[in-house]
Order: structure tokens, then C-alpha cells, then sequence
């Protein structure tokens, strides 16, 4: 085993480069873990790049947002819990108050018009920064490994087709990679694991636990959400619709088509949503325990398996699986890419904005994202109506 090398940066730092990415990282969760590889490990170098990839693998098996899990264990591997704790705060908060304001802005004007037209130029915007991303993690990670070029192609298509992320997908290819390059010379104790999948349950269910009726319902549906939806960003989309439309009845189809539209047009991650409807059923403490529910399992399931990850992350096996795996994310990521934009691009200027999106990220590779994204909302606001009623 390997020891993690000494950190070249501070706890501090850290902490305030994931408050900086909360406030700033639009996207979505594949451009947030983009950004997350290009900042961290590229430029600053403050990850190595088999942490990194660590990271993404337990975040990938493990249920919950993407980008929240990579967060908290890139906050783990040099500062354990309080590392994991401190940046998963940093990283949720600002988008958290972002959405709890919009909520209250909404209730009090009944509706918001005006994001259609914002989020028209700035979907299209995302999509070109996510194909950026996904374009850099490929070339990264995969190069001209024919196998993991299998597995990346085959993942993509299964995204594209069931429009989904499919956990036993991400498993396979780990295991088909560790079997094919790193086969075991005996099989060892899996007890580890299932602790690992246990505990966070039994857990997460005392997210629920509050006095109020409404609140513990609440509670308990977006802890269950966060327990046992495994996907990312807009894929846990569909089984909030289910709950909180059709199930609960605690939102009209406009108003959680309205959440989502929040959810996209606010920085970090996407699943923050959850916070949104929490404020329209129940107020700001509706958002609170609607957010804890959702990310408290998620925090659990990183930490709680990251000392395995840990210590039994540098061994060929343990290697050869994490490829397989990062080459099927990779292939999901990139399908959800295609999946997203058939939704959002809808007409020529969506079309023209994503491929200029890709063609500035291209040329000008130090252009920060919100300046594109501030760009696009400006251009959609003038553009929406004018393509509304053509």
C-alpha cells in the first residue's frame, strides 16, 4: 500500500475553492467534476490523479449526486472527516441559499416567468461546457486503450437509450477490467462492504426524524431519494416527479418543471432542486429538511467506504477495477450529454449557442465558465420571445 503523499495545500484552501465552485461551477454535475479535475488536479495539482479517480468510482457506485460525493471525498483524502465534512458543506451551501431565495421570491410573485427565457440560453451554454468536459476526462482517461474504449461506447449508448444511468453497468465494467488485467489470486473478505452499504442506511433514516408530520414526510422521501437513486444531476429528476407531483401532490407539473428550470440556472449541484420544492411545501424549513434528507445519505455513503478506498486503492486489482468503472462513467457523462441536449436544444439558436460555447471553451481555455453562462442568459433573455412567437 501506498501512502497518500503530504497535502500541498490547506484545509482553508481547499474549503474556499469548494465555496468558490458552489457559487460559480455551473453546468451541472458533469462539468462540476470537470471542473473539479481541471482545477484540482490539473492546475494546481493538489489531487493526484488516482485519488481523483477513486473518488469517482465511489461516487459513481454509490448513491447520490455526483458532484456533492466527489466534493466530500476529495475533502477525505488528506483530511479525513473533517476535510469530507467541511467541503461537502462549502460546496452545497451557496447553492442551497440561492434556491431557498428564488423560492421565496417565487411564492411571493407567484411564478418566474423570466427563467424560460434565461434558462433557453443558458441551457444551451451547459451543454456546450459539458461537452468540453466530457472531451477532456476522455482523452484523459482514456487515450487508446481499445478495451476502455469498449466500455466508454457502450456505456454512452446504454445512456443514450435508456436515457439513465445503470448502476450495474459501472459495476460490470469494473469487474470485467480487474478480471481481464489484475485477476485475483484469492478472493478476499467482502464484510467491509456491506457494512459500508448498511450503516448509511440505517442513518440516513434519522434525517426524517422530525416532530412535524409534514416535515418528517419530507424528510423521509428526499432521504430515501438520496439513499437509493443512483444516477446524477437531472437522472433523479423523474422519481422527484413521481413523489412530489403525482405521489404527494405537494407541487403542480408547472411548478416542478419551474424547480428544475432553479436547479439549472443556479450554480453547483443540480439536485440541489430538492431545496426549492422543500420552500414551496414547507417554507425555509421545508428546504432544510428537504436538503439534509437528500445529501446526508449521500455524505454517509462516501465517507463510510472511503478508508477501504483508501487503503486498498493503489493495488492492481483495485486499479484495474477503478478504470473499468471511470471508462464507464466517462461513457455515462458523455451520453448524458447527448440525452440533455436533445431536451434543450431545441431550435437553431440553441443549436449556435452550444457549438460557439465549445468553439470559445476550445480557443480561449482560460475564459471562466459564469462569464458564458452570463452571456448566454443575456442572450436568451432577448432572444425567448422573439423565437416564442416566430
Amino acid at each position: 500500500m501506498t501512502e497518500t503523499a503530504a497535502p500541498r495545500y490547506t484545509l482553508w484552501q481547499l474549503v474556499r475553492y469548494a465555496l468558490a465552485l458552489g457559487t460559480w461551477g455551473f453546468g451541472g454535475p458533469v462539468a462540476l467534476v470537470g471542473y473539479m479535475y481541471r482545477d484540482l488536479v490539473e492546475r494546481r495539482g493538489w489531487i493526484s490523479e488516482a485519488d481523483y479517480k477513486e473518488g469517482m468510482t465511489l461516487a459513481q457506485l454509490m448513491p447520490g449526486p455526483l458532484a456533492a460525493q466527489l466534493a466530500i471525498y476529495l475533502g477525505y483524502v488528506h483530511y479525513r472527516v473533517r476535510g469530507a465534512t467541511l467541503v461537502g458543506l462549502a460546496f452545497v451551501l451557496p447553492s442551497f441559499l440561492m434556491v431557498v431565495a428564488l423560492g421565496a421570491v417565487y411564492m411571493a410573485y407567484g411564478g418566474i416567468g423570466w427563467m424560460q427565457a434565461v434558462f433557453y440560453g443558458v441551457g444551451a451554454a451547459v451543454i456546450g461546457i459539458i461537452v468540453m468536459s466530457a472531451y477532456k476526462l476522455t482523452t484523459k482517461n482514456i487515450g487508446k486503450d481499445r478495451l476502455l474504449w469498449a466500455i466508454f461506447l457502450v456505456s454512452a449508448a446504454v445512456t443514450v437509450i435508456t436515457k439513465s444511468e445503470i448502476i450495474w453497468l459501472f459495476l460490470g465494467a469494473g469487474i470485467l477490467v480487474w478480471l481481464l488485467r489484475a485477476p485475483p489470486k484469492r478472493w478476499s473478505k467482502g464484510r467491509l462492504n456491506g457494512i459500508a452499504i448498511a450503516a448509511p442506511i440505517g442513518a440516513a433514516a434519522l434525517a426524517a426524524a422530525v416532530d412535524w408530520h409534514q416535515l418528517l414526510e419530507i424528510g423521509a422521501f428526499f432521504a430515501y431519494a438520496g439513499s437509493f437513486v443512483f444516477g446524477s444531476g437531472l437522472a433523479i429528476v423523474p422519481f422527484l416527479y413521481g413523489g412530489v407531483v403525482q405521489e404527494h401532490h405537494w407541487l403542480s407539473d408547472r411548478q416542478f418543471v419551474d424547480a428544475v428550470a432553479v436547479a439549472m440556472i443556479t450554480p453547483g449541484p443540480v439536485v440541489i432542486t430538492t431545496g426549492f420544492i422543500g420552500y414551496i411545501v414547507a417554507g425555509l424549513w421545508g428546504a432544510v429538511v428537504a436538503a439534509a434528507g437528500t445529501f446526508l445519505p449521500c455524505y454517509l455513503f462516501t465517507i463510510l467506504p472511503a478508508p477501504y478506498f483508501k487503503k486498498h486503492g493503489k493495488r492492481p486489482g483495485t486499479v484495474a477495477f477503478v478504470d473499468g468503472v471511470t471508462a464507464a462513467a466517462i461513457g455515462a457523462i458523455t451520453g448524458a450529454a447527448i440525452v440533455i441536449g436533445q431536451r434543450t436544444l431545441t431550435d437553431w439558436v440553441t443549436a449556435v449557442l452550444a457549438i460557439v460555447t465549445v468553439a470559445v471553451l476550445w480557443r480561449f481555455k482560460k475564459v471562466p465558465e459564469p462569464v458564458i453562462v452570463l452571456v448566454a442568459a443575456l442572450i436568451g433573455l432577448v432572444a425567448y420571445p422573439l423565437m416564442a412567437h416566430a
